[in-house]
């Protein structure tokens, strides 16, 4: 699989065998839109407006910090957001609550992080409309709902699309699945709300706003102790080992090295379930979705990096103004 995703990022001979596999993807992906456009099947519509973030590369892009920054941004306006999810990485089949003391081996590493950081219901399922439903039931308060990885989910009708792209790896060879990293083609995004990039630079000739976005992390938090912060110089003179089981891995091991925190680093596959024979008898460093993973052992000195997003002014703008109107609300 390593060998495969280094091929979508630099020249390889190997897509070109692969071509005819990505072209029945294509027409299963196009196939599978125009059937919900023509209303051949249902997207189920809910009685409060829905916000998807999603990203049409696989691999992080930074989906789970913008979805913490836009629960602070609703709330400061009046909201009362919840978040569904698939729950990718945990072992439950139908529809469930991720709370900040699940176990994600359960219902997945981020619901469980989205929990924690927000604090508001978050609901998983493979329908996210079962889970959006069931979510209201037990939280009749929550008026938006934000779908976090929803982009492909169309059986769930949305009143804002948001992508999110890695500006520094961008689409790759810009194919899609299995000969590159895309799994809908790159016009997609002419047909959403906004475009948000995280780092790197602005996309050239896309329809909708763009919105640059960077993760600034400056504080770590103890696992076992998260009310015990630190910053980056405690950690001068250490022999330090970072690891990071995400989707790109190097941009956690930059942020350390941007920090001045010189670590011997570990990359894992994303949404990696860790044991504790996995780390050894060190200062470890982590972000906080492997420091989720690793709360039912926690690891005598161990630290995760806390990430926050910085979003360019206006997008706040676009969404409160697109699900106020929808459903007859005024913008704050």
């Amino acid at each position: 699989m390593e060998r495969l995703v280094r091929c979508w990022y630099r020249p390889c001979p190997w897509r070109y065998l692969l071509a005819p596999v990505s072209l029945l993807f294509f027409l299963a992906v196009w196939l599978r839109r125009l059937a919900y456009r023509a209303g051949w099947l249902r997207a189920e519509r809910l009685p409060v407006p829905v916000v998807v973030i999603g990203n049409i590369a696989v691999g992080g892009t930074g989906k789970t910090p913008l979805t913490i920054w836009l629960v602070e941004q609703l709330r400061q306006a009046g909201w009362r957001p919840g978040i569904v999810g698939r729950g990718y990485g945990g072992q439950r089949k139908g529809v469930a609550p991720a709370t900040p003391d699940s176990d994600p081996r359960d219902v997945g590493d981020e619901p469980v992080l989205l929990a924690q950081r927000t604090g508001c219901p978050v609901w998983i399922g493979r329908r996210r409309a079962d889970a959006a439903r069931q979510l209201l039931a037990f939280h009749p308060e929550v008026d938006v709902i934000l779908a976090d990885d929803g982009l492909q989910h169309y059986a769930l009708a949305r009143d804002v699309e948001l992508i999110v792209v890695d500006g520094e790896r961008g689409f790759g060879n810009g194919w899609l699945l299995p000969a590159g990293p895309l799994r809908e083609p790159q016009s997609r995004l002419d047909s959403v709300d906004a475009v948000i990039v995280n780092g790197g630079r602005p996309l050239p000739d896309i329809r909708p706003p763009q919105f640059a976005m960077a993760l600034v992390g400056r504080r770590f938090w103890k696992l076992g102790q998260p009310d015990r912060t630190v910053e980056a110089d405690f950690f001068a003179g250490r022999a330090v080992q970072a690891f990071a089981g995400i989707g790109n891995p190097n941009r956690f091991f930059q942020a350390l090295a941007a920090l001045g925190i010189r670590a011997e680093t570990h990359a894992l596959p994303d949404h990696y379930r860790y044991r504790p024979e996995d780390l050894p008898s060190a200062t470890l460093l982590m972000t906080e979705k492997d420091a989720v993973k690793c709360s039912t052992f926690q690891p005598a000195d161990a630290w995760a990096l806390r990430i926050d997003a910085e979003v360019e002014a206006g997008l706040k703008h676009i969404i409160l103004e697109k699900i106020g109107s929808s459903h007859g609300r005024q913008t704050a």
